[in-house]
């Protein structure tokens, strides 16, 4: 064996042409016999070595080469062409090189040699904000370590002008360069410049051919790209996204649609500068409307199940409307109220159903339709999975599905288990689906149920003025997800605290010193043994309000309270004749008041009372999906509250003559309320996801609440009343039992006598819509318009008579804080109680129900 003592380099043409000179064969042989142009069959005598491989592991390398020991080659050939190829297209190395080592006879040995692409060391930003930056590193995912490759670099680049591309800058551009990083070897530090431009905003849209939609309705039709009007450029800013444009011409040709041109398209559209101000541009956009069209005769083709009349009036389309495709769909599909088609068979088990509508004759304006339906076989369910819980235990979530093996499939089920799981709190209601699989074979279906959990729990840190009190502070934590059962299991539970049973606890402290201090604890089991919605609740609290000096001055006036209750909640369906969303509940109620030299403030000034209750309450709640923005559905609330009748067993004591500390010893009324809340979604705005979009709701509460007495001479408890006006903000200046209940734009509780209200109606109507439906901080602006009054008894009450408020607000919902509310209310009526009370003021709420009766 002669060793080669010269290097001939000889490049494969293909290698040449494939990369750019970067990936190369090297050869060296047996020096003055080895023609170049006159390659020779070589055998592979052993596995090749490797050089320059320092993060790769070199086995692999070969792997990937596809260079096996004891191949037939030509050298050089196709074979060394391929591998060279092999390991290019890994994307990890600048130079590729495999060298003869050495032949002997008809053997050969070879050498790979790579030369790998530098790492990634760091990068920076350069033209962007500090926040934006943030932003950018989030997004786009560099680590260090990565290999810098060319479609690496591209792809950053593409990811950094697609973020400010949707923030309206049109001409932006990014370069990205790469410096050598000194302190480690083969390593680059990146630096990503931005140059952003101008940011490209519209001045106006012009609309060419329209004459059945005017230019305004074309305006709001575009829901995402809006010209520079108010108020649009507040809500909307008016920049120019691409594909929000393109699915905004989408939404104009739907309009069209829904208005019974079916043939309606969008001919072109042009983009030009504005003559008014050459920052920003010109839309124009020419229609081709069409012919209207009408709905001409239907027909039911296939249905066995149903009748075609009922079919026909379940569509509700009569002949002569005009033509509209999505309404059709509607009536056929998605109905959100569940009255269509789909959703009447699919109640009835036929998972497998199919309408396919068919347009059988276009003559002059008028579409004849057929409605062809394979109605298949009933489906009963098999199978039902959860998946996406990594909190919440699977028991806590079967026990609200609907959706039982064995039972016949039904969608009304499918959707009510999911308003259910959602009303829970503890899964985002956006991400919630669920997935079907239908098994035509012995027609059953599998049901998947697939949740995100999302934060449930709750801190409360915050402050308000409450009556005469001055500043409030409160502190409060709610655990809405709690497990007592793993409370037992050790540290492993504690993360940070025990989760998953659905147990609720909520622990609230409020105070501003020696004047006032209130504590309340409080425990849900909403599922008493686990088989049945039987709930059950306790709560204590202890409530002092004073003077503000030590216990052991002689001049210290206090009012004490302390309480209990202890209550049981069943649903209620007496009969069957009700629908499975009333629940019973029932609780005792125990309050012991303490009073010391409180006298001016007071009914008495030294003495002692007790409260013992019991109270009813049945209500009824359909609410939409989404419990902090509902869009539909209802809620109903009837309570009655009694004390027992001790004056009944009393004789006929003089009570004109009696000192109150007496008199109210033994507290006794009846109290009743009642209240209903209504959501009506006003517009049906969809997701191109079909899920619910931004849609405006209207939400209208009526309330009413009564004090009774049982004993004439007695006359109404001087406790438990009501006090209407203000924030609503309960439990700041709750001693005497008080109900404030919150009227936006006047001030706390000057709608109600000094000494309270025995009788109250309130009427409240507000326009929702949602800016943000994320759960982790869903936001939503309202208007509103209040209307209330309270009286001294119940005999003068008139629900007629009522003083008026409007304004506008904001409700944050951010998960740790619960919902924060923010309004600015004007009345609209004088007081003649108050004269000198300011026109508007601002409120300030914590919680959903506004001091709800």
């Amino acid at each position: 064996m002669k060793k080669t003592s010269i290097k001939i380099f000889l490049f494969s043409l293909f290698a040449l042409i494939s990369f750019a000179g970067s990936a190369q064969m090297k050869l060296s042989a047996d020096s003055g016999k080895y023609d170049p142009n006159n390659p020779k069959e070589y055998i592979l005598a052993e596995q090749p070595t490797v050089t320059g491989a320092e993060h790769m592991d070199k086995n692999v390398l070969v792997l990937i080469s596809g260079l096996t020991v004891g191949d037939k080659m030509m050298v050089p050939g196709q074979k060394i062409t391929d591998a060279i190829k092999n390991i290019w297209k890994q994307g990890l190395f600048e130079d590729v090189q495999i060298f003869v080592s050495k032949t002997e006879g008809d053997k050969v040995w070879l050498n790979i040699t790579v030369v790998e692409r530098p790492r990634l060391s760091k990068f920076n930003f350069k033209g962007v904000s500090k926040g934006e930056a943030n932003d950018l590193r989030d997004e786009i995912k560099l680590v260090r370590g990565k290999v810098v490759t060319d479609f690496l670099i591209a792809d950053v680049k593409q990811q950094v002008v697609k973020k400010f591309v949707d923030k309206g800058y049109s001409n932006v551009t990014v370069n990205i360069q790469e410096k050598p990083d000194s302190s480690l070897s083969n390593s680059v530090i990146l630096t990503i410049e931005v140059k952003r431009g101008e940011k490209i905003k519209i001045q106006d849209i012009f609309f060419h051919g329209n004459t059945a939609l005017t230019e305004g309705q074309l305006h709001r039709t575009m829901k995402e790209t809006k010209r520079q009007r108010f108020p649009y450029s507040i809500f909307k800013p008016s920049k120019l996204i691409q594909d929000d444009y393109a699915d905004d011409k989408k939404s104009i040709v739907e309009k069209y649609n829904s208005k019974g041109y079916r043939d309606a398209r969008v001919v072109r559209d042009s983009i030009s500068k504005s003559p008014k101000n050459p920052n920003r541009i010109n839309i124009d956009i020419w229609v081709d409307e069409g012919h209207r069209y009408y709905f001409g005769t239907i027909k039911w083709i296939g249905n066995a199940r149903y009748p075609a009349k009922l079919l026909s009036a379940v569509l509700n389309i009569k002949k002569g409307e005009v033509y509209n495709s999505s309404l059709l769909n509607e009536r056929l599909f998605s109905n959100p109220n569940g009255n269509d088609i789909s959703s009447l068979y699919m109640d009835n088990g036929y998972l497998f159903f199919q309408v396919t509508p068919v347009e059988t004759y276009v003559h002059n304006d008028t579409i004849d339709m057929e409605m062809h339906i394979y109605e298949g076989s009933q489906a009963r369910v098999n199978n039902v999975t959860v998946s996406g819980n990594d909190k919440t235990n699977d028991k806590i979530i079967m026990r609200q599905i609907r959706t039982q093996p064995g039972d016949l499939f039904r969608k009304s089920d499918v959707i009510r288990t999911q308003r259910e799981l959602s009303q829970l709190g503890y899964f985002d209601p956006e991400k919630m689906n669920v997935v079907p699989t239908p098994n035509p074979e012995n027609g059953t279906v599998d049901i998947n149920y697939t949740v995100a959990e999302k934060s449930s729990d709750q801190i409360e840190l915050s402050g308000g003025w409450g009556g005469g009190l001055g500043f409030v502070g409160t502190a409060g934590i709610s655990l809405k997800n709690f497990s007592i059962r793993n409370a037992f299991k050790g540290s492993d539970a504690w993360k940070p605290i025990p989760t998953g049973d659905g147990q609720e606890i909520n622990l609230r402290f409020q105070s501003n010193g020696l004047p006032y201090q209130s504590l309340n604890l409080s425990f849900i089991q909403p599922w008493v043994g686990g088989h049945k919605p039987n709930s059950l609740s306790f709560s204590v609290y202890t409530t002092t309000e004073s003077n503000g000096l030590p216990t052991t001055n002689v001049d210290r006036e206090s009012v004490n309270i302390k309480g209990a209750s202890i209550g049981y909640g069943v649903p209620f369906n007496p009969w069957g004749r009700l629908d499975d969303y009333f629940t019973l509940q029932v609780s005792e109620n125990y309050q012991y008041y303490t009073v010391q030299n409180y006298g001016s403030q007071f009914i008495f000034g030294n003495g002692y009372a007790t409260s013992l209750s019991t109270k009813v309450l049945l209500q009824r709640n359909s609410e939409g999906n989404n419990p902090i923005f509902p869009v539909t559905g209802s809620s109903m609330k009837l309570s009655g509250e009694w004390t027992p009748p001790y004056s009944v067993f009393a004789g006929h004591p003089d009570y004109a003559d009696m000192a109150p500390e007496q008199k109210y010893k033994l507290l006794e009324y009846q109290k009743y309320k009642f209240t209903a809340s209504w959501y009506t979604q006003i517009t049906n705005n969809r997701g191109a996801d079909g899920k619910e979009g931004h849609n405006f709701v209207l939400n209208t509460r009526v309330g009413f609440g009564f004090l009774g007495d049982y004993n004439p001479e007695l006359g109404y408890c001087p406790f438990d009343r009501f006090y209407l006006g203000g924030s609503g903000l309960t439990g700041y200046s709750l001693i005497d039992g008080r109900e404030i209940v919150a009227l936006r734009g006047v001030d706390e509780g000057s709608l109600s006598p000094t000494t309270g209200a025995v009788a109250i109606a309130k009427y409240t109507v507000e326009l929702r819509y949602p800016i943000s439906l994320n759960p982790q901080a869903t936001v939503y602006m309202l208007a509103f318009a209040d209307a209330g009054n309270s009286w001294s008894s119940v005999t003068a009450f008139n629900p007629f008579n009522l003083y008026r408020t409007y304004g506008a607000g904001v409700r944050i919902f951010l998960p740790m804080f619960g919902l924060l509310g923010f309004d600015y209310g004007f009345r609209a009526d004088d007081i003649p109680t108050a004269p000198g009370m300011q026109k508007g003021q601002f409120v300030f709420t914590i919680g959903q129900n506004l001091g709800e009766l």
